[in-house]
């Protein structure tokens, strides 16, 4: 089926793609951004815990994990836009679907499996994907601003979400997260063609006489995708790079993202105030990540780590200690804002020189399932221990030294230039 689609004259095409991944990154992070804004109002509806509410939340984001990899070696094999429209399709399922729940295990069938499996098609592995494919220049900027509608998405529809479940209940929240999925499926299929030679270009940048981009090599997928596991476990720079970003997850969307707004309430503060707080870090995020991409491109990116997590650490060990007071907290917001995501640009860059381009994009798709496995942790973590000592003040504690101490791992990791490392530089 032959879909007509705008044109614009050049290579500029890339950035209507870019555009259309944007948007599906910016749904898909409010998808996972839902269980944290439903977590007190699903609490005095059904008078679940929060240990319980969590642990559905740590399902999805475990699942969301641990789909990237797998994820990345689909879309090689069937396309990006049949993978993305199939997995909007079942993050509207699972949105839709849960608005019947009453029991716990619905919540973890609806916002753990299907949002997990859904979401994890539409997260970080994507826009590598979709930068790798469309950019031979600017990839850390344009992946330092695709990363930013994940975590911005995560962040800038949190008031919104929170004040729709004040005055409307939390079923009208889930409702319109599914009608959001379902209206940018046909937005995919009209303007997000596979590759840039399908409409007669080349890559952005691209010098004349490139060949065309690099696929996954044929065979069975799930030999593909584990195949580049073992090669790429065979390296330090692989168990550094994991291990860094398992702490990114754990001090990010499992921590912060799953349970400020309840953190905030323990304080009296009201939900819609601490989600405000929350879409004040997403459009400090936008601005920190897309500015870390910029920097990736001309600094060494173990030097910008070494920043980015032990700056990151210190100010989560600050926050329980602080007075909850709105500058206390905006002080804390822009600062973490700035710092979100902003680890994903040079991560990706660093599994890139590593493990060159053929395989970066699964070898970064296991690495951001270790993100995710942090971040569950950290979501199953933190509300088990609000429940056993009354306080986040030991979820916080531990998460800020996990911070530090990344800091440190991020140095060790040893840069292996790669052959294609000189076009990421480009600039």
């Amino acid at each position: 089926m032959t879909i007509s689609r705008p044109r614009l004259r050049g290579q500029n095409y890339a950035f209507v793609v870019v555009a259309v991944v944007f948007l599906a990154l910016l749904v898909s992070a409010g998808m996972r951004a839902t269980p944290g804004v439903l977590m007190l109002p699903l609490g005095r509806a059904f008078g679940w815990s929060r240990d319980s509410i969590s642990a559905a939340a740590a399902v999805g984001i475990l699942l969301y994990g641990l789909m990237g990899p797998f994820a990345a070696a689909l879309m090689q094999r069937f396309g990006i836009r049949r993978v993305l429209m199939a997995a909007l399709a079942v993050m509207g399922l699972a949105a839709a679907s849960s608005a019947l729940m009453t029991q716990p295990w619905q919540l973890v069938a609806s916002w753990g499996v299907l949002s997990g499996v859904g979401t994890g098609c539409v997260a970080v592995v994507l826009g590598a994907t979709v930068t790798g494919r469309w950019f031979s220049t600017h990839r850390g900027l344009v992946m330092g601003l695709l990363t930013a509608s994940t975590a911005t998405g995560t962040l800038i529809f949190l008031p919104g979400l929170a004040a729709i479940s004040e005055y409307a209940g939390w079923r009208a929240v889930v409702l319109l997260l599914a009608v959001l999925c379902a209206v940018l499926i046909p937005v995919v299929l009209w303007l997000l063609p596979e590759r840039p030679a399908d409409i007669g270009l080349t890559r952005y940048g691209a010098p004349s006489g490139e060949p065309a981009d690099v696929g996954m090599p044929a065979g069975n997928l799930l030999a593909l995708t584990l195949g580049a596991l073992q090669r790429a476990s065979r390296s330090g720079a692989f168990w550094l790079l994991f291990a860094t970003f398992f702490v990114c997850g754990f001090t990010t969307n499992g921590l912060i993202g799953t349970h400020f707004i309840a953190m905030c309430g323990d304080h009296g503060i009201p939900e819609v105030r601490a989600a405000s707080l929350l879409a004040m870090m997403g459009i400090f995020d936008l601005v920190g990540t897309t500015a870390s991409g910029w920097l990736t491109d001309r600094v060494d990116p173990r030097k910008l780590l070494f920043a980015y997590y032990g700056l990151r650490g210190l100010s989560l060990i600050y926050l329980p200690y602080s007075d909850f007071s709105l500058q206390s907290l905006s002080l804390f917001g822009v600062f973490y804002g700035l710092d979100w995501i902003a680890t994903v640009p040079p991560t990706l860059r660093l599994a890139t020189e590593s493990f060159g381009e053929r395989d970066a994009p699964v070898v970064f798709g296991w690495v951001v399932a270790g993100h995710q496995v942090g971040a569950a942790v950290a979501a199953f973590m933190a509300g088990v221990l609000r429940v056993q000592l009354g306080s986040y003040l030991m979820p916080f504690v531990i998460a800020g030294a996990s911070g530090v101490v990344a800091a440190f791992l991020a140095l060790r990791i040893r840069r292996a230039r790669c052959d294609l490392a000189p076009a990421l530089e480009a600039a």
